[in-house]
């Protein structure tokens, strides 16, 4: 019983750990809320976000790679917000300078917040995958990311693909460590926990006034529930493609906390990987 007690409080504590970007982004918009502020507010979140990701990498709580990671979800979310906002699917009515075409480029780091927790988990967690259909999974993920842009035009095929992704990774498992212990769930069951939990995080982010949804341009109300399902599939998107390049520094024989970037440069003829190094059970 208090292995128990001692392995939970440590779950949450690297828990905690995993979320320590999501949260100063929350801890930004609220700042930036409540305080009479010299620049636009979406300004001062841009300059918060920028700084809180030189802190982690100078306190070395984020590895360079990781930091690479996060820059690469930065820019594949704000081609989603250019493209959702165009559409009326919400909207980001305060003024700011660093706005382009009514996107402030604050926006992509929330989505960034998402993969910085995915792979500090990763590494602070040691994941490591049981039945874990690679190929596949790198194929639904192209599939997630445009039906999050054809659903514009032709009807939206997400529970169709998450259908099929549950059929897919209904064996597959995750374990991770905690303490000397290790522990596993479903991998499905993981994605739909952390979708929830973003959820309610993206209720506390729209009261703070972080986006609007056109249901809450007058009164703030909370998101509708059926925003958990597209959040968990951003979830295994940000999942898959994180895996992917785990995979690849894994086959470069690169230890987790290492630069992927300086190994290539060291061995430039390597090429391809060998997933199954990450993504298999010990």
């Amino acid at each position: 019983m208090l292995t128990a007690l001692r392995d939970l409080l440590l779950f949450a504590r690297i828990e905690a750990q995993c979320c320590l970007f999501a949260v100063a982004i929350f801890g930004g918009l609220a700042l930036s809320k409540f305080l009479s502020l010299p620049i636009p507010r979406y300004d001062f979140l841009l300059l918060w976000c920028l700084a809180v990701q030189a802190l982690m990498l100078l306190t070395r709580i984020e590895t360079l790679d990781e930091a690479l990671v996060i820059c690469l979800f930065h820019v594949f979310g704000l081609a989603l917000e250019l493209f959702k906002t165009h559409h009326g699917s919400w909207a980001y009515p305060e003024f700011a300078y660093t706005k382009f075409r009514g996107v402030p480029l604050y926006s992509g780091f929330m989505y960034a917040a998402v993969a910085s927790y995915i792979v500090q988990a990763f590494r602070r967690f040691d994941l490591h995958f049981s039945e874990y259909p690679s190929d596949v999974a790198n194929l639904f993920a192209i599939l997630l990311y445009v039906n999050f842009f054809t659903n514009a035009w032709i009807p939206d095929q997400r529970w169709g693909l998450a259908a099929a992704l549950v059929a897919l990774m209904w064996k597959t498992r995750v374990d991770f460590r905690v303490g000397e212990r290790r522990y596993g769930v479903p991998l499905v069951l993981s994605f739909l926990l952390i979708g929830f939990f973003i959820w309610l995080a993206e209720n506390i982010a729209t009261f703070f006034g972080a986006w609007r949804y056109p249901d809450q341009r007058d009164v703030w109300h909370s998101v509708h529930y059926a925003k958990i399902s597209s959040w968990a599939l951003l979830v295994i998107l940000s999942f898959v493609l994180i895996a992917r390049l785990k995979g690849l520094k894994a086959s470069l024989g690169v230890p987790d906390g290492g630069s992927f970037l300086l190994s290539r440069l060291r061995h430039p003829s390597l090429a391809g990987f060998d997933q199954s190094r990450n993504c298999s059970p010990r």
